[in-house]
């Protein structure tokens, strides 16, 4: 197993994990067009994101992404993750800590990084576990959204 940038030509299993992750994780069904976009826009822009993913013997079996948050009090950027799956099949086989450990060096090298952040669904009680173990803490801060109709 590795871990590798996402390329244009892993668009449709992108698109097929964020699809499964929100139907699992939120009982949502995202529209396959406008996943398809995004997914499209963030690997045509490194600005906006970036993607990685998880491959065993050339087949996909996971992904993250992530995105820069400049902060001003650390003159410095968080890196948050998001968009994490991990095929079940693949599940507690150390796939996630692969990813985290990958991108947690990215972190570590880079002077302009610091530190890494992400949300999870407060009721994924697995994803929280899997977060703690690999020595994230929750936050003093309680995320708000407004999100736009």
């Amino acid at each position: 197993m590795k871990i590798r940038p996402a390329l244009n030509t892993d668009i449709s299993k992108l698109v097929e994990f964020q699809i499964a992750m929100a139907k699992e994780t939120e009982d949502l069904n995202l529209d396959e067009k406008t996943i398809k976009r995004g997914v499209t826009a963030v690997l045509n822009d490194k600005q906006k994101a970036r993607y990685f993913v998880a491959v065993d013997n050339k087949i996909l079996i996971g992904c993250f992404m992530v995105t820069p948050e400049w902060s001003d009090w650390r003159a410095g950027y968080f890196i948050w993750l998001q968009s994490v799956y991990v095929c079940p099949d693949y599940r507690r086989k150390g796939v996630f800590k692969m990813m985290y450990d990958y991108l947690n060096e990215i972190v570590q090298e880079n002077q302009d990084y610091r530190g890494i952040r992400l949300y999870v669904e407060r009721e994924n009680q697995n994803a929280i576990n899997a977060y703690l173990r690999m020595g994230m803490a929750d936050s003093d801060y309680q995320m708000l959204e407004w999100v736009k109709k």
